[in-house]
């Protein structure tokens, strides 16, 4: 019988949410430019991989595969062998992508699929926020699908968001509104101080909301302080 959660590569984060990244579910991580967001899913990628599984990656950002041999170390060669790299161009084509990512799911001959990444899921429609509520809903239906395709596969997504600044709250929060904030069943916060960045629980099932540990930023990952 599979473990209800998944390792992210980090024992410091798993032991943030509970025992890693939940099944059949949304993880979400956001911060600002350079927190760590994708050093984060990189981590949780190797750990897949490690583990005998593909992995499917969607980005936004620009995947660097010198952070990713880095963390992946002298079997980066292997791993990438079992990763499925999707680079949209343009927000509708994150959409056909996300959708797309069932026909790997269904049949990987290589090995079965074992995380869904989309880092991140919000860079793409911050270019077209100016269309108003129609990029609001395509938003919120990519990531009901990719909910969707984590029930379906018994698999965790884990998703990157950018930050909103509320000036008028003086809060900050993840784009995307509530809709993203309902649908992702835990939510990490990085924050960053200088070399220092802090991982704060914003969201989950069943521990308590701002907890948090700091870490920096290091050549195979992360370390905590």
């Amino acid at each position: 019988m599979k473990p209800d959660r998944v390792s992210t590569g980090s024992p410091p984060l798993d032991d943030l949410l509970g025992g890693g990244l939940e099944r059949r579910a949304i993880t979400q991580v956001y911060g600002e430019p350079a927190s760590g967001k994708s050093t984060l899913c990189l981590l949780a990628t190797v750990a897949s991989l490690r583990a005998g599984d593909s992995v499917v990656y969607i980005d936004t950002e620009g995947f660097s595969v010198e952070r990713f041999m880095q963390i992946a170390g002298e079997r980066a060669g292997e791993f990438a062998d079992r990763l499925f790299l999707c680079e949209p161009l343009d927000f509708a084509q994150q959409g056909a992508m996300i959708a797309d990512a069932e026909e790997l799911l269904r049949k990987s001959d290589r090995a079965p699929v074992g995380l869904l990444v989309v880092d991140s899921a919000t860079a793409l429609y911050r270019t077209e926020l100016g269309l108003g509520r129609e990029t609001v809903r395509s938003l919120s239906h990519h990531m009901v699908k990719l909910l969707g395709l984590a029930k379906k596969y018994d698999i965790p997504a884990l998703i990157t968001n950018q930050i909103y600044v509320d000036v008028e709250r003086d809060r900050v929060s993840g784009l995307g509104g509530t809709a993203l904030e309902h649908i992702s069943k835990a939510i990490i916060r990085l924050e960053k101080r200088d070399s220092v960045r802090r991982a704060m629980l914003r969201k989950h099932r069943s521990r308590p909301e701002g907890i948090s540990f700091d870490f920096v930023i290091t050549q195979d990952g992360i370390r905590k302080i």
